[in-house]
C-alpha cells in the first residue's frame, strides 16, 4: 500500500465550542474575566464577534467546518491526553526538586551542619530557637522586652527540613567577629526575635517563604486585572508592558507577566497556524541487490542563466549500482512514472521485494507515482522534512557526478547532457571502486560477482604474504570485507543487549 501523507491543518472550530465559548464570554463580561477566558482558549475578541455574527444570522451550522477523514477524538482520548501532558510536568518539577534537595544536602555538609545536630531550645522571653546540639552558644538576638537571652538548654530533636534550617538561622553559619555583630537579624515573623518559629497555625513547618522581592498578592490581582481587562484582551504581554510604560505606569516586568498568565493557564498560541504532523524517522534495510533503491532529481545548468535540465536517477542502495536515469527538459511526475515502471521491468523486480525511497519533492509524493507503485507492488516511503540525512546514497552519487573531472558549469544541449551521462553512468557501474562496497564496483556487487572478486584478490594477497612476510608486521593482509548489509538510518542500540564478551569461556 503506498504511504499516506499527512497534511498539516489549522484548527478546527465545532457548533459546539462555538456556543459554549459565546454563552462562557456573555457570562464573563459582567464579572470582567472575559480577557482570562480568550487568552485560557487560545482564541481573539474577533473570535467572538464573528462567532456572534453568525448566531444572530443564524448560519453558526452553515458555516462550521465539515468533518474530513478521520472522527475526531472522544472525550476520554482528549482527556487522557491531558492528564498525561500533566504527569510529565509533574516529573519534570520532581526531577528539578530532587535536584535541589540535593545540592542543599551538599552544602550543608560543606558548612560541618548535620540534621541531627538541630535542636530547638528555649530562651527566658518564651521563644523557641532552633542552634546546634554539639555545643551550646549564646543566642545573639534579643527578646521582646530588649534583653538579651540565653539559650538554657537543648530541646527534642527539631521536625524543621534541611532547607528550612539554613534560612532560618543564616547567621548560625557565622564564625569569628560575624558572628558576634551586635546588630540583632532581621525578623522574620514580626516578633522580636529574628529567628523562624513554628506557631501552632503551622507546627513543625515554619512560615512560607517568600521571597522579599516578589509582588504581593495584590500587585498580583492588579497585574492580571490590566492583563484581562478589555483594552488588552488581545495583546501580548511585551505589548501591555511597553504600553502601560509609556504611559508612565510600571506594572511588573515582562516575565512576571508571562508567569502570572502561566500559573493560570492562559499563555496558549492564539493564532491560526499550521499544525505539522509529526514525520517518523525511515529506517531501511537492504541486504542483496534490487531491495531498496533510492531516487532523486538534481539539476544541471543550462546554457544561459535560468536555464537547467533535470537529470533523474535511481540507485540500488545495497550495490551501488544505477540502474535507471533520465534527463528531461523539466521535472514532471509523468516522466518520472515512466522511469521507474521501465527501471522495475528491466531488473525484472517481483512485487512485493522492492522498497523505493525517495525525499517529498513534488514528483515523488505525485499521485501518478503513488498508484504506479500501488499497481506494481512497491512500497513507498519517504525522507523527513529538510532533512537530508534521510536519502544519503543519492545525494552522495550527485556529489561524485558534479565533482568528477571534466563536469562543466553549464551544457550548452540537452544532447551534451545526455552523452556527458552516458560516459559517467557507465564508469560509474563498471569502473568505479566504492569504499562502501569493499572497493568494488557497483556492478560486480549487482549481478553476483563480489564473492569471485574477493577470492582472487584473496590469492593475490596470500601469494604476496608467501613471497616477503617479513613485510607484513601484525598479520597476514587480507582484502577489504564484502557489504552485508546497507542501511538508511540504523536503528540506534539498546543498552540492554547482552554483551559477547560475557558468553566467553573463562
Amino acid at each position: 500500500m503506498p504511504e499516506r501523507l499527512e497534511r498539516a491543518r489549522r484548527r478546527q472550530f465545532t457548533v459546539g465550542y462555538k456556543l459554549r465559548i459565546l454563552s462562557e464570554a456573555d457570562a464573563a463580561r459582567t464579572t470582567g474575566e472575559i480577557g482570562g477566558l480568550l487568552r485560557r482558549e487560545g482564541l481573539y475578541s474577533s473570535h467572538l464577534a464573528a462567532w456572534r455574527r453568525q448566531r444572530e444570522e443564524g448560519i453558526l451550522n452553515a458555516l462550521s467546518p465539515r468533518r474530513r477523514g478521520r472522527p475526531s477524538s472522544s472525550p476520554e482520548q482528549r482527556e487522557l491526553a491531558r492528564l498525561r501532558q500533566v504527569n510529565e510536568r509533574l516529573e519534570q518539577r520532581l526531577v528539578a526538586a530532587e535536584a535541589v534537595i540535593e545540592i542543599q544536602k551538599k552544602s550543608r555538609s560543606c558548612w560541618g551542619w548535620s540534621s541531627r545536630a538541630v535542636r530547638t531550645t528555649s530562651c527566658p522571653d518564651g521563644q523557641r530557637h532552633r542552634v546546634g546540639a554539639r555545643r551550646r552558644r549564646r543566642c545573639r538576638v534579643r527578646g521582646a522586652g530588649g534583653a538579651p537571652c540565653h539559650v538554657l538548654s537543648a530541646g527534642p530533636a527539631s521536625r524543621w527540613s534541611v532547607g528550612r534550617s539554613f534560612r532560618a538561622k543564616p547567621e548560625a553559619r557565622g564564625r569569628g567577629r560575624r558572628a558576634q555583630r551586635a546588630d540583632p537579624p532581621r525578623p522574620v515573623d514580626g516578633s522580636g526575635c529574628g529567628r523562624a518559629t513554628a506557631s501552632a497555625e503551622q507546627p513543625g513547618h515554619g512560615l512560607p517563604r517568600v521571597h522579599p522581592p516578589a509582588l504581593s498578592a495584590a500587585e498580583q490581582d492588579a497585574v492580571r486585572d490590566v492583563l484581562h481587562s478589555e483594552r488588552f484582551q488581545d495583546a501580548a504581554p511585551a505589548a501591555v508592558y511597553a504600553t502601560v510604560l509609556d504611559e508612565g505606569t510600571y506594572l511588573a516586568s515582562e516575565r512576571t507577566m508571562y508567569r502570572l498568565l502561566a500559573d493560570e493557564g492562559e499563555t496558549r498560541p492564539r493564532r491560526n497556524q499550521l499544525v505539522h504532523p509529526t514525520y517518523s524517522k525511515p529506517e531501511l534495510l537492504a541486504t542483496a541487490p534490487n531491495q531498496l533503491w533510492s531516487w532523486d532529481i538534481t539539476k544541471l545548468l543550462g546554457p544561459v542563466k535560468w536555464t537547467y535540465f533535470y537529470l533523474y536517477v535511481i540507485l540500488d542502495v545495497y550495490s551501488r549500482y544505477v540502474v535507471g536515469w533520465m534527463v528531461a527538459h523539466r521535472e514532471q511526475a509523468e516522466l518520472a512514472e515512466r522511469l521507474i515502471a521501465e527501471t522495475i521491468a528491466k531488473q525484472a523486480v517481483p512485487a512485493g521485494q522492492l522498497t523505493l525511497h525517495a525525499d517529498r519533492g513534488s514528483s515523488m509524493t505525485s499521485k501518478p507515482v503513488a498508484f504506479l507503485l500501488a499497481d506494481l507492488g512497491v512500497t513507498k516511503t519517504h525522507s523527513r522534512p529538510h532533512v537530508s540525512n534521510d536519502n544519503p546514497y543519492s545525494e552522495a552519487q550527485f556529489k561524485t557526478l558534479k565533482y568528477r573531472p571534466g563536469f562543466p558549469d553549464r551544457f550548452a544541449s540537452m544532447e551534451e547532457a545526455r552523452a556527458f551521462c552516458q560516459d559517467f553512468f557507465r564508469w560509474y557501474n563498471a569502473e568505479h571502486r566504492h569504499s562502501g562496497i569493499g572497493l568494488l564496483a557497483p556492478e560486480v556487487v549487482h549481478y553476483g560477482q563480489a564473492q569471485a572478486a574477493y577470492d582472487a584478490r584473496s590469492e593475490v594477497l596470500a601469494a604476496a604474504y608467501a613471497a616477503h612476510p617479513e613485510r607484513f608486521v601484525r598479520q597476514a593482509p587480507r582484502p577489504p570485507q564484502l557489504p552485508t548489509t546497507a542501511w538508511i538510518n540504523p536503528p540506534t542500540p539498546t543498552t540492554d543487549a547482552p554483551n559477547e564478551s560475557e558468553d566467553l569461556p573463562q
